[in-house]
């Protein structure tokens, strides 16, 4: 139970992390303890920062979408527009999904699970959680993960 102690201080550093200021160039490294303060931080900002982009981008289609109606006279032109409309909208509800994962991980990180594998116990490196820092599972996990789900589709 290893995973388990590292995990319960991790939470306890979370709680310290969240006024922790980092330089801006911090990145973190394999040398370092897992899931310390400064790891933590990174990752929250790294989160916060992604959701406020999100945010500003779902302010900015919102703006657009009440600019009006649309007003083309060709047929050819309004179905562009729609198509177009219609695109922007089913990006807005993958990008409100990925906000409540966002959500999701900042709540790991308070509660001193992010960045171990929900499946295994086992920790995701950090070049996984740097492109993806929202996962939840190893590579290993996430791939184990997809191929039963293709099982299931395929039967």
């Amino acid at each position: 139970m290893l995973a388990s102690s590292v995990k319960k201080a991790s939470a306890k550093n979370s709680a310290n992390g969240a006024d922790l200021v980092l330089p801006h160039d911090y990145e973190p490294s394999e040398d370092e303890e897992f899931m310390n303060e400064r790891q933590l931080a990174f990752f929250r900002r790294a989160l916060k920062k992604w959701k406020q982009e999100i945010i500003e981008e779902s302010k900015e289609t919102l703006a657009h979408l009440q600019d009006g109606p649309i007003q083309e006279a060709d047929l050819n032109d309004r179905a562009s527009s729609e198509t177009d409309w219609g695109l922007e909208l089913r990006t807005r509800d993958r990008q409100r999904k990925l906000t409540s994962k966002i959500d999701s991980a900042l709540r790991r990180i308070e509660e001193g699970e992010y960045g171990y594998c929900q499946v295994t116990g086992e920790p995701i490196s950090l070049d996984r959680l740097k492109a993806r820092p929202i996962a939840t599972m190893t590579v290993e996990a996430q791939e184990a993960h997809e191929r039963n789900e293709k099982i299931s589709r395929d039967q």
